[in-house]
């Protein structure tokens, strides 16, 4: 029986057009190399598997090739192509980095270097995961990298560009892999197919080429995996069960059911989904990316950016269809947030099942949004006025009254849920012409009154009609206060701090009361700038409280630092010795009786 070779060596690349994916870098060895441009060295980077280290090979066979063909490629036929094909070219040398690291290899590979071709034009030197050489190797390798024989050429490629020295990408031309497209890598795959009489479903061929992340070679890893595991039948149904990948008909079926805000439904799907062994990050991931997709499909010019097959694209277009962008948004946001707070979690399960459950209820959100008249009580319920209560006003607490934010001087009454005549028995209506353009809710009243404005006032700002009309905000007898409820607002307000835990801003109210310095104008004594910057950052809070309280809105309070009693500090030994000399004048006498200094 013949030895079984993995389909990633055995079709792998030949030439420059067999390479999957990096067009954009063949086309420019070629044309370096028939223009005869060939720079002195060169840096391949990308992630794995996309062709590095076989565009390294390719380009080395190329530039010796005795028979170049007119389009680029080697002739395949010549000593130097066979010879570099049975792996005996004394002409190309390649050297692992991963475990030829050191100093000592790299002068052997100088050495070398030395030493001209045999019967071709150059020596090649491939130097694979070239970020794996010390510190010390780089530095030895850096004159030979730069100043090389006319003959040799290098081939550096890697997968980590970041951690090359700059000394060492300077010196070479540096060229980018990109990730293989899903489309180039399930075309790929189904040509080895035909090849090696697999049967296959396009589907399943897409699965592995998005499993596989951009990365030719574990794609076809995974190829040859699923094709022992079905006996050469590569189905949709057998890559999702031996790839442990969940069914895209899962994700298909919970939108529907979140779309009809179905949440029972929704709970024993996904229970199901965690019975068949998957994780719930692993779903909660999965979903976000199918609400991605459903969000691409909804608009014709990023349709290509699904990268699926043709069977799945029809499913996402006609779910898309039914789907809002406001509701995909919205739902791929909780699932982001899900995600994020998943592995903190203590109830991981509840976390997805808490998500899906606020997704369910979107829809009727949306609803609600977009015709707010819908969640609104019937016409028949908002005519409906309550009966008046009997309200006693010498037994009725104070707060408890009505306060009257407008007044109209030409109707002579304030409206309320009901309202109250000021002449009785006779009842004043409003002008039916006049219709209220708004009303102010009564902070300190139990009830809400409405102002009809009148002709007069059209004229006037909403600041000049309060200042007119609220007692507590122009000062009169109702907004008056003694100077033992100034104190004891005081103290209420510094107890608020100290259940809030501003330890450092308590000092400043505890420590000094306010002293009056004109009407309404209090002063408080800080010691230091910093409770100057404390007390400023708390003033509005205080204002607020103060003026609430007393119902007086003409209060101020300001802060001033007593130069006199900032008390200087002595810190140098100076200092602390004239301080205790201040207090202990025989302290002098034992300094120079006995000529002693500071430390």
């Amino acid at each position: 029986m013949d030895n079984f070779i993995v389909s990633a060596r055995k079709y792998r690349p030949a030439t420059f057009e067999s390479v999957v994916g990096q067009q954009h870098i063949t086309n420019t060895l070629k044309n370096a190399i028939k223009n005869n441009q060939l720079a002195q060295a060169f840096l391949f980077c990308g992630p794995r598997g996309v062709g590095k280290t076989t565009c390294a090979r390719i380009l080395a066979k190329t530039i010796n090739c005795e028979n170049l063909q007119p389009n680029g490629e080697a002739c395949g036929v010549c000593a130097s192509c066979q010879s570099f094909q049975n792996g005996n070219s004394f002409n190309v040398h390649e050297l692992d980095a991963a475990s030829n690291n050191s100093v000592d290899d790299i002068r052997s590979l100088i050495e070398q270097v030395r030493i001209p071709p045999q019967a071709v034009r150059y020596k090649i030197y491939i130097i694979d995961e070239v970020h794996m050489l010390s510190q010390a190797a780089f530095n030895a390798f850096l004159k030979t990298l730069e100043e090389p024989p006319h003959y040799a050429i290098f081939i550096l490629a890697t997968t980590e560009k970041h951690k090359i020295l700059p000394t060492i990408l300077s010196r070479c031309q540096i060229f980018d892999f990109n990730r293989i497209r899903v489309d180039d890598m399930a075309a790929h795959l189904a040509g080895i197919a035909k090849k090696e009489n697999i049967s296959y479903e396009p589907d399943g061929l897409h699965i592995i080429a998005q499993k596989a992340d951009g990365g030719l070679r574990d794609a076809l890893s995974m190829f040859d995996q699923i094709v022992s595991f079905s006996g050469g039948n590569v189905t949709y149904k057998s890559v999702i069960d031996n790839l442990n990948i969940l069914d895209y008909d899962y994700y298909f079926s919970i939108t529907d059911r979140l779309l009809n805000e179905d949440n029972s439904q929704t709970m024993l799907l996904f229970d199901e989904i965690l019975s068949r062994g998957f994780d719930g990050a692993h779903f909660i991931s999965g979903l976000s990316e199918h609400f991605r997709n459903l969000l691409v499909g909804k608009d014709q010019a990023t349709l290509k950016l699904l990268e699926v097959s043709d069977g799945i694209k029809s499913k996402y277009l006609q779910q898309s269809q039914s789907s809002s962008v406001s509701f995909l948004l919205s739902a791929l946001n909780i699932a982001n947030q899900c995600d994020l707070n998943y592995k903190l979690s203590k109830n991981q399960r509840l976390q997805v099942e808490l998500a899906l459950l606020k997704m369910c209820n979107l829809p009727s959100v949306f609803r609600v949004a977009v015709n707010p008249l819908s969640a609104m009580p019937a016409e028949g319920q908002l005519k409906k006025k309550p009966e008046p209560a009997a309200v006693k006003p010498e037994s009725a607490p104070k707060p408890a009254e009505p306060v009257s934010i407008l007044s109209d001087p030409d109707v002579g009454y304030q409206v309320n849920r009901q309202p109250q005549p000021v002449k009785p028995p006779e009842k004043v209506e409003a002008p039916a012409a006049e219709k209220p353009k708004g009303f102010i809710p009564n902070a300190n009243g139990a009830v809400t009154s409405v102002k009809i404005p009148s002709l007069k006032d059209m004229g006037k700002t909403r600041e000049a009609i309060l200042e007119e009309e609220d007692p507590y905000l122009k000062g009169d007898a109702k907004g008056s206060y003694t100077n033992d409820q100034l104190l004891q607002a005081w103290s209420d307000f510094a107890a608020r701090l100290k259940s809030e835990g501003k330890k450092n801003s308590l000092t400043i109210f505890t420590s000094n009361p306010p002293k009056l310095i004109g009407p309404d104008t209090y002063e408080i004594i800080v010691e230091n700038k910093v409770q100057e910057n404390l007390f400023r950052d708390e003033r509005p809070n205080l204002m607020n409280f103060l003026r609430m309280g007393l119902r007086n809105f003409n209060i101020e309070v300001s802060a001033r630092i007593d130069e006199k009693a900032v008390v200087k500090r002595p810190y140098t030994a100076a200092e602390k010795f004239q301080h205790m000399a201040a207090k202990n004048p025989a302290m002098v006498d034992l300094k120079n009786k006995f000529n002693l200094d500071f430390d």
